[in-house]
């Protein structure tokens, strides 16, 4: 019998040991590399590692396991994975490219499965359609000022995004389980931080269009400096590029074969927006949904909508608990994503222990990849609820929590930061200097960033 795309990656998931990166360095890409294409980039979408912690993945059988997961039949589609892998292993180029393409067609015309909750989710798509859809916009809002201390805020929020993520890198990809095997309980950063990784650049790329368009920024305006700047992504952002380098602009080119749309490429870019838009979460909710048209769809952009308003509310907010049950409202009422948020909520408020809580968290979760924006929202929401605001105590709670670490650790950096601001051990290791493979972007001062954040935001009330 064969297995299930989401068993066999769950199998993978269970059984990958860290590598021990305080032994070995992390293999990032660099500007002006070469993308993989062909052949190559056949290969390593049957096998691959991630840059920074070295977890195995395959993005192929992601594929299948995410379409699963949106109600598609993708059975004629899984029965071909074994023979692919085998094929893989043996080099046969020509053979697995033909087979590949076989399993990709299968993919692309898998037929709904007849009621399948995800099909029974509201999922709107216009802005307009948004904003109606969310419980916040039946309460008035009030007109965002500026305030002088937001700029500090700001500064604070990017040093924890970064500290979070530097934090994350060496462990992202494995369980909680591994991750405790190898380093025992995790309370501080493994290795010396490096802020390199390809969570931060897509906030750059709004940043600039931002700075040139203002509040009349469109998801176009965002997708071509994606194609100005960027020459490879993964998952959800490979297609996007796939797409706009064919000419299909946002909204389409997040959603147009895309079978990542609800990933959580989209969540781990929407601080930016947070800050964009201190105190104003209805505003940091439409950059987010502005911005996730480019590379995601339905549930993967309300998973940014999330993250820019946990950004925007931390400014005055002073209780994470009553920040995250607030940030639901900007969801949109009937998805799957509120669905989810409910489950999660109500896990966190009956279980008794949090060991209990997660333990319940990761059993619902358990068919999703390690990169879906569900499992880490679960996380962070975790995290956020038993870490009480102490940073140290929260990011411990996310490696507990293991999946996609490196992006929910700069999430709730992002946020904590803003609330409280960083403490200096996590704050001094990554002194002034922000690292990307982005030609032109090689080393940025966090500083300057951050001043450049508060200013755009400032002018653009």
């Amino acid at each position: 019998m064969v297995k299930k795309a989401w068993v066999l990656e769950r199998e993978l998931r269970d059984n990958a040991i860290p590598v021990d990166r305080r032994l070995h360095d992390s293999h990032w890409y660099e500007s002006g590399f070469t993308p993989p294409s062909g052949d190559d980039l056949i290969a390593l979408f049957w096998e691959s590692h991630v840059p920074g912690s070295d977890a195995p993945e395959i993005t192929y059988l992601s594929m299948a396991q995410s379409m699963d997961n949106q109600g598609y039949d993708v059975s004629a589609a899984e029965a071909l994975i074994p023979e692919c892998l085998n094929l893989h292993q043996a080099k046969k180029k020509d053979d697995l490219r033909v087979l590949t393409a076989r399993f990709l067609n299968l993919l692309n015309n898998a037929p709904i499965i007849k009621g399948h909750p995800y099909h029974a989710c509201n999922h709107p798509h216009t802005w307009e359609e948004v904003r109606a859809s969310l419980p916040a916009a039946q309460q008035k809002e009030t007109g965002a000022q500026w305030k002088e201390t937001y700029e500090g805020q700001i500064y604070q929020g990017w040093l924890g995004q970064l500290a979070g993520g530097s934090f994350g890198t060496a462990i992202e990809g494995y369980t909680g389980e591994q991750i405790a095997k190898v380093y025992g309980q995790v309370r501080g950063y493994i290795t010396q931080p490096e802020t390199t990784n390809d969570d931060v650049v897509y906030e750059l790329f709004l940043l600039d269009a931002y700075e040139r368009l203002g509040n009349g920024i469109t998801p176009e305006a965002i997708g071509l400096e994606w194609l100005r700047q960027l020459s490879f992504g993964w998952s959800a952002e490979w297609v996007a590029l796939r797409n706009l380098n064919m000419g299909i602009f946002p909204p389409a080119s997040g959603s147009y074969l895309n079978p990542y749309s609800d990933w959580i490429g989209a969540q781990m870019r929407g601080m930016v927006c947070g800050m964009l838009a201190p105190n104003n979460p209805m505003k940091a909710a439409w950059l987010a949904h502005l911005d996730g048209q480019v590379s995601h769809s339905r549930n993967g952009i309300y998973g940014e909508m999330v993250a820019a308003v946990l950004t925007a509310l931390a400014f005055e907010m002073h209780d994470v608990r009553q920040l995250v049950a607030r940030a639901a409202d900007y969801v949109p009422a009937g998805s799957e994503y509120a669905a989810k948020l409910r489950f999660i909520f109500d896990t966190l408020h009956e279980s008794s222990t949090q060991d209990k809580a997660l333990k319940a968290l990761n059993k619902h979760f358990e068919q999703y990849n390690w990169i879906h924006a569900y499992p880490n929202i679960a996380d962070d929401l975790f995290a956020l609820w038993y870490g009480n605001g102490d940073f140290t105590e929260t990011m411990s709670l996310l490696a507990q929590g293991g999946n996609d670490v490196d992006c929910n650790a700069g999430l709730v950096g992002n946020v904590l930061g803003i609330m409280f601001g960083v403490p200096s051990a996590w704050s001094e290791p990554l002194g002034d200097l922000l690292e990307t493979y982005i030609t032109g972007k090689e080393k940025l001062s966090i500083r300057a960033l951050a001043q450049r954040t508060a200013r755009l935001a400032r002018l653009n009330l």
